[in-house]
């Protein structure tokens, strides 16, 4: 092998961790997750260029289904009390590599079953993680809890060190599984797979041999096969919400009574609240009081319209059950 011949193969293989690539599969297929650490990869300055890849649904989208209400009017996003971690500990940012550079989404930590009191398990969208149809795996997927947990703004943040901005670390992901329907029908833009759009990770940050919820010292249960939304009275979601007006260094919730949406003919019926949270808000946490009186995960943010007035998330029912129980298991075997 030439000089030039080794240098052109270790900038492609370069490329491909940093980057990430399509891969090679079938449409419809699963390849297998992978997603090696890349030590000092998300600086902070790296972090702060990362765009959100998400892309506006129509307007009016769905509205010639029975099974859709009318649409919410805009509720305002309300930036959320820091300290964070104080407030809403279980909330962070997403960080991972598509074909198009650094991008960002947000997250849950979440109950693990299998290890209560020990989860490294964290919730989000499927569209955060894999490509959909004829797509593939992110790359560089880490999670930051409690991001930029003081709140700071403007040249307070432009400031700010390590342990102002990632106070509880950067945790890489060491597993995830979306569902088969979002490979198969998943789409960037349109609502496509949008039913289906929730991922669940593991996580863990090198070098700590403590579990993510023991060091943030919480983790969100999960309540699957929540009321329809007929059933719920009101529903807060959380983020961070990276297009203008917002800049993603931030966290904000919105609090709405549900309605229904329904995309496609013969597939599950989606939750929607009034929001004006726009991208980099996906994957963020949805919740409402669980017959337990307390706070639990029901859904996570999906898509929106291009006027960002309103949100939408999957039902979390029997399938996503079972792919968290998966994650759980799987978990077990590494």
């Amino acid at each position: 092998m030439t000089r030039r011949t080794r240098v052109a193969a270790c900038v492609t293989a370069l490329l491909l961790v940093l980057v990430g690539a399509v891969g090679c599969d079938s449409p419809g297929r699963l390849s297998a997750f992978t997603n090696p650490v890349v030590e000092g990869l998300w600086s902070l300055q790296r972090m702060a260029q990362a765009r959100s890849a998400d892309t506006g649904v129509p307007n009016g989208i769905g509205e010639d289904s029975d099974t859709t209400d009318p649409e919410p009017d805009p509720v305002p996003a309300q930036p959320q009390k820091a300290k964070y971690h104080d407030t809403a500990a279980v909330v962070g940012k997403i960080f991972f590599d598509t074909p198009d550079g650094p991008s960002v989404c947000s997250g849950t930590a979440v109950e693990d079953p299998a290890r209560p009191g020990r989860s490294g398990l964290v919730w989000t969208a499927a569209h955060c993680v894999h490509g959909g149809a004829g797509g593939d795996w992110f790359r560089n997927l880490v999670f930051v809890p409690s991001y930029n947990n003081l709140g700071l703004e403007g040249t307070a943040w432009q400031g700010a060190g390590e342990d102002e901005i990632a106070p509880f670390g950067t945790w890489w992901a060491t597993w995830a599984e979306v569902a088969p329907e979002w490979v198969a029908e998943g789409s960037p833009s349109g609502g496509g797979g949008s039913p289906f759009d929730y991922a669940v990770l593991h996580v863990q940050r090198q070098g700590e041999p403590a579990s993510l919820q023991e060091v943030i010292g919480q983790a969100a249960p999960v309540w699957f096969d929540a009321p329809r939304e007929t059933g719920i009275d009101d529903m807060s979601v959380w983020g961070y919400p990276a297009e203008s007006p917002f800049d993603g260094e931030r966290m904000f919730s919105c609090r709405d009574r549900p309605g229904r949406l329904t995309i496609r003919s013969g597939r599950p019926v989606l939750y929607r609240i009034g929001c004006t949270m726009t991208g980099g808000s996906s994957g963020g946490g949805w919740f409402a009081r669980s017959p337990a009186g307390e706070p639990a995960l029901v859904s996570n943010t999906s898509i929106g319209p291009t006027d960002n007035t309103w949100l939408a998330g999957p039902r979390l029912g029997k399938p996503a059950e079972e792919l968290y129980r998966r994650v759980s298991d799987k978990v077990s075997s590494l």
